[in-house]
């Protein structure tokens, strides 16, 4: 933390000194066509082809909507969770849901920002630019969703593979939080501290992850984005819960050459409710290797220059970028379909509003 603040306080002081001296102003390095990861560039006014604008214009607003949705349906999901009194037992789930609540927040206020035309000439301007309109805000979300849904992968697999030991650590409450807090530490550190190093409003435009020093430090940037936030993760995922499903099997097989009496009940009841939470965090998970594939192919590509008409203005970019925030709506419906605590919740209100009958004791 204290090096983002010593970032912070050096950025500004820079910004402040070029705003002061106009014949020092930056210029656009001709390389520089196009703003990086997150939200495209911002412009003050600068023209560009009508086209163009015809789909960023409608991929703003699409964006926005889908950002209303996700802001809408995490929320409802948070207070499900709560009403379940499942945020006790699921530390870590309702983490998850307050990170994608987070992020659609950010991606909502971003892009109301954008569509806004606000001057980026003052030092407000270079704030915007750092904190919403290069997409910091959203990613940083988003990165610490992604290192929070590794952290739940990988409690699951210590429960089912290793019980005994889990029982022992995992049920320690400074255990849980802390993960929590590593998700949110990862993911708003190293987002915040990427996007000071290669981000600036220049000509009144936001680049956002565009200004590197060599094009080897850009191609780095990506590729350990890539390898850290998606195939690390992707890898967790594949390990753990290929592991988990063959514990179960054997779980399962050692289970059925017993008798299942009433002695039983308990454990068989606890496994079912383990088996609930597993089916709803592979589905998060699936769709989450989905959903972030098709973008971060692309961001390969671009930044790597093996597609060198590729930017972060096409068509193609756009179809990626808005399969990846429909992520963070849709996942509400997953826990709404999935989980079952949840859905006695939201079952309940939709019969209560259904019979009009919002009294406490009668629903």
């Amino acid at each position: 933390m204290t090096l983002v603040i010593l970032l912070v306080v050096l950025h500004t002081a820079v910004y402040e000194a070029m705003t002061e001296n106009s014949s020092t102003a930056l210029q656009v390095p001709a390389a520089i066509t196009t703003a990086g990861t997150g939200i495209p560039p911002f412009t003050d006014g600068t023209s560009n082809a009508s086209s163009s604008l015809s789909i960023t214009f409608r991929f703003e607003y699409a964006v926005i909507f889908i950002g209303v949705v996700g802001l809408a349906g995490n929320a409802l999901i948070l207070y499900a969770l709560v009403a379940s009194k499942q945020h006790k037992k699921h530390t870590l789930i309702v983490n998850q849901n307050a990170l994608d609540l987070f992020s659609s927040f950010f991606l909502v206020v971003a892009y109301v920002v954008q569509i806004s035309n606000i001057s980026l000439s003052s030092v407000t301007g270079y704030w915007l630019c750092i904190t919403l309109l290069s997409g910091n805000a959203y990613w940083s979300g988003v990165n610490a969703s992604a290192v929070n849904l590794a952290i739940i992968t990988i409690d699951r697999y210590l429960k089912i593979v290793y019980p005994n030991w889990s029982k022992r650590w995992l049920r320690r409450s400074l255990v849980i939080y802390s993960a929590v807090v590593l998700s949110w530490f990862v993911g708003i550190v190293y987002n915040t501290i990427l996007v000071f190093c290669t981000s600036a409003v220049m000509d009144g435009v936001c680049y956002g992850y565009t200004l590197f020093d060599h094009y080897v430090d850009k191609v780095a940037s990506f590729v350990f984005y890539i390898m850290f936030f998606y195939v690390v993760i992707l890898a967790i995922f594949i390990f753990c819960y290929w592991r988990i499903l063959v514990a179960i099997r054997r779980q399962a097989r050692v289970m059925a050459s017993h008798n299942t009496t009433g002695s039983n009940a308990a454990q068989i009841k606890s496994q079912q409710i383990q088996l609930i939470v597993l089916k709803t965090m592979i589905f998060v998970s699936a769709f989450y290797a989905i959903a972030y594939l098709p973008s971060n192919i692309h961001y390969f590509l671009l930044s790597t220059q093996i597609a060198p008409y590729l930017t972060f203005q096409d068509n193609g970019y756009y179809v990626t970028e808005f399969i990846a925030f429909f992520y963070t709506c849709s996942n509400p419906f997953i826990y709404a379909t999935k989980f079952d605590p949840v859905k006695q919740i939201l079952r309940k209100m939709i019969s209560c509003k259904k019979t009009e009958q919002l009294s406490s004791g009668d629903c």
